[in-house]
């Protein structure tokens, strides 16, 4: 571009600044009264809206403690939902169903996930009023703790159940197997004490007819081996049945009593834990809708922007007609 052409493009931008600038200053009153309309429109309406005020808690999802003997990690916990899946059912509950009913004077506005922190979620409600809006966040807490109280009760009835019926063995050891083993082991040890007397008695005695009476020696003999099998028998059953007495003494009874501690230690309430609200709900003073210096200062902005662009249209609109003419 020459030195010419380039002087001649400065000058020419410097008479449309001009220009522009006159039809500012023209439309100076235009300018002013429209800004000042909507300003004051925006004023009015951040006066006039109906404040709208915000509460929000956040929520640990409720546990119980698992049974050791069922799980390695003694202290392992079953949570009681899965937080996203919970979420998701109290928006669809709270939020999607309820969006289309009238005259509401609070509402919940948003149920999600705690960040980075898991089985904790995060409910907000909006309502007329922080009271308002706090007994309709209420209602959302208020249905999930009854929700997981069923749980909890459930598994409190099933472990009662379970404390029955390891209770209930434990009596039937104690009272009738134990002592019906016992009576065996006594009532055998007397029949191999007697078993014993007599082989011994026929022993002695077949020594002393065997070379008088070979006939009632070889009875003797056959009553000897018979005394000798019913001996081992005897000794066998009552070998058993002490195995047994020592293996329910030792092995099931003390295994179904820490069974049966365990059972009631579980059912103390410091192993359950409901859902509840952590720390206290959030309410603050000031509404949160509407935002009055935000809308006074968008609607100022536009104002202007609306006021400037109608100056210039009138001022095109003018300038066509004294072409026209």
């Amino acid at each position: 571009m020459s030195q010419e052409n380039s002087q001649q493009f400065i000058q020419e931008d410097e008479i449309d600044l001009r220009e522009l600038w006159k039809t500012l200053v023209k439309r100076k009153t235009l300018i002013v009264a429209v800004t000042l309309a909507v300003t004051i429109a925006a004023v009015s309406y951040a006066l006039l809206a109906t404040p709208i005020y915000e509460v929000k808690a956040t929520l640990k999802v409720g546990k119980y403690k698992l049974d050791a003997n069922a799980n390695a990690n003694a202290n392992a916990n079953v949570i009681l939902a899965n937080s996203a899946e919970l979420v998701k059912e109290l928006e669809i509950l709270f939020i999607d169903t309820l969006k289309n009913e009238k005259d509401k004077t609070a509402w919940i506005e948003n149920v999600g996930l705690a960040k980075k922190v898991n089985n904790y979620f995060v409910i907000s409600a909006q309502g007329l009023s922080n009271e308002a809006a706090i007994a309709e966040l209420n209602k959302v807490v208020d249905y999930t703790q009854r929700e997981h109280q069923k749980t909890l009760d459930d598994v409190k009835e099933f472990r009662e159940a379970q404390i029955k019926q390891a209770e209930g063995k434990i009596s039937l050891l104690k009272s009738k197997t134990i002592p019906a083993l016992k009576e065996k082991i006594l009532r055998y040890t007397d029949d191999i004490k007697i078993y014993e007397k007599n082989f011994i008695a026929v022993q002695e005695n077949l020594k002393e007819i065997k070379s008088n009476n070979p006939t009632l020696a070889t009875i003797q003999i056959n009553e000897q081996r018979y005394l000798a099998d019913m001996l081992i028998t005897l000794k066998d059953a009552l070998e058993k049945f002490e195995r047994e007495k020592s293996e329910f003494e030792v092995l099931h009874l003390p295994k179904l009593e820490e069974e049966l501690n365990t059972l009631r230690t579980l059912t103390k309430p410091h192993n359950y834990k409901n859902t509840e609200i952590v720390g206290a709900i959030l309410t603050n003073d000031n509404p949160v809708k509407p935002k009055k210096k935000l809308i006074v200062v968008v609607a100022f902005v536009t104002g202007l922007m609306l006021s400037v662009f109608l100056a210039f249209f009138l001022e095109f609109i003018q300038s066509s007609r004294k072409e026209e003419h």
